[in-house]
This record gives structure tokens, sequence and C-alpha cells, in this order.
């Protein structure tokens, strides 16, 4: 029942863009394979095989760690509502830090976040739908303030502190690449 094809579609743009969440997939050439959910307003589609997303700071780094070693990445979206849908998109991805070149035209896409740790600018080249029918009916009630909220209680410094302590390796040890 799934359906592959070589690029993000108007229909596929715009599932995307009604979905709250999002998953990111990685893996590195040995060590764990890491699946991690996204949400808040952190996700753009810029073209047909073309999506950029603000990573936020969180409690680990796998995705940028994974990149580094083996440039593939793959993002899914599956929908909680009367649509039984699941969609990946299948590509390669660029890391970029604040104050690379790229960085600053890129953020202005999204609303402006204290803790953007890092964009990802994700090449696909390979888009696959399937049917979603065991997903379960969830209602989405609203964004969740944690993340705000614990930015609202650092200092940029301390915030690059918990870069430092938490954010500078994968959980198999490799590098992440995070300024600090």
């Amino acid at each position: 029942m799934s359906k592959q094809f070589p690029q993000i579609e108007e229909a596929h743009r715009k599932f995307i863009e009604e979905q709250h969440m999002f998953f990111t997939g990685s893996a590195g050439p040995e060590g764990r394979v890491n699946i991690s959910p996204k949400g808040m307003d952190s996700l753009r589609v810029l073209g047909p095989d073309r999506i950029v997303w603000m990573n936020l700071t969180g409690s680990g780094n796998e995705t940028a760690g994974h990149l580094l070693e083996v440039n593939r990445i793959t993002l899914m979206w599956c929908s909680f509502t009367t649509r039984p849908q699941i969609l990946r998109a299948y590509g390669t991805a660029k890391v970029l830090h604040a104050g690379v070149e790229g960085w600053a035209d890129l953020a202005a896409l999204f609303p402006a976040h204290r803790s953007a740790r890092q964009i990802f600018d994700v090449s696909v080249d390979l888009v696959q739908t399937s049917c979603g029918y065991a997903v379960p009916f969830m209602e989405y009630q609203s964004d969740r303030d944690t993340m705000q909220k614990w930015v609202d209680g650092k200092s940029d410094a301390d915030i690059r502190a918990y870069w430092a302590e938490k954010n500078q390796s994968t959980i198999d040890g490799k590098p992440t690449g995070v300024p600090v």
C-alpha cells in the first residue's frame, strides 16, 4: 500500500504542514539508531526537494552526531486524525550553526528562540507514503510551554553551558559539532 515519489508533491507539503509533530531518524555506521520527536513551529518545506527545521536545545544531540559520520536522515509524519497516512522523507542534511553563512536567512523563517541549537537543511531524494491504518486517533490540545519556561529561566551563558555539558557527544560517545 505504500507509494514512492522522487520529490515532495503539493499534497505531501499540505499533509506535512497539517501535522503538529514529526520524527527524525538517523544512525551512524555503528552504534545506536536514534528516533526523535519534534514539535513547536520548527519546520518548513522550502521546495520539492528541501525541508529545513530549527533544532532547539534538548537532552541529547544524536542527529547532529550521526550526520557528521553518515549523511543520511529520515523525517516522518503520521496523522492522528481522520486521514490515516504516514509520510517519510529520505535524504541527506547540512547542519548550520548560528553565525555561519546561511544561518540568518534560514533562522528568519522561524519564530526567534534563544535555545536554537542548529538548523538542519535536508535535501530530500525520496518520499514514501503508507496507510497508517494502525496509528491511533489522538487529539491535539496545544504545544507544551515547558521549553519556553526552561529558556526563560536561563541566561544565554547558561544555555551554552548546558550544551557544553549535555550536547557535545552522542550516547555512543561521538562528537556532535555543537559550538559552545
